[in-house]
């Protein structure tokens, strides 16, 4: 038997659930260089240094004594120091992305959520877990009819 539209909005509201993921407008958090798919993580990068000013020593003694990062050091042609940082690590960027919300509210879209309760996963991992076993429940309850 196929349920119509009208059909579903026979059934209280507190019989549905509804499984959403939202992105807060105006609101971004420090994100870590795998989450925006930073280049300098995924192919290494190179950072040339001259370290014949203050700004420079201060960078390459940062580098050297507490990046703790893998690098190579070498010089340039020119005098520079070059340091060439191994792919999968942090650079040295901070970057920031929005923060994605995964959360299931009870009720339905038409109706909104009588009970007020909202669940809210702390990973997209744990959302898509909760939405397969709902939807498995609801495939048992169709089947015993």
């Amino acid at each position: 038997m196929t349920m119509t539209r009208l059909d579903r909005m026979l059934l209280p509201a507190e019989s549905y659930q509804t499984f959403s993921i939202t992105q807060p407008r105006d609101t971004t958090v420090v994100a870590a260089c795998e989450q925006v798919g930073c280049p300098a993580h995924q192919n290494g990068w190179e950072s040339v240094i001259d370290e014949t000013t203050d700004l420079g020593q201060q960078q390459a003694r940062y580098i050297r004594g507490e990046s703790r990062r893998t690098f190579r050091e070498q010089k340039t042609a020119t005098g520079l120091t070059a340091f060439r940082f191994e792919s999968g690590q942090r650079c040295f960027a901070e970057h920031r992305t929005r923060p994605e919300l995964y959360a299931v509210r009870d009720g339905d879209c038409a109706r909104g959520n009588p009970t007020g309760r909202v669940r809210q996963h702390s990973s997209p991992a744990d959302w898509v877990e909760d939405f397969g076993e709902h939807q498995l429940r609801l495939v048992d309850q169709q089947t015993k009819g």
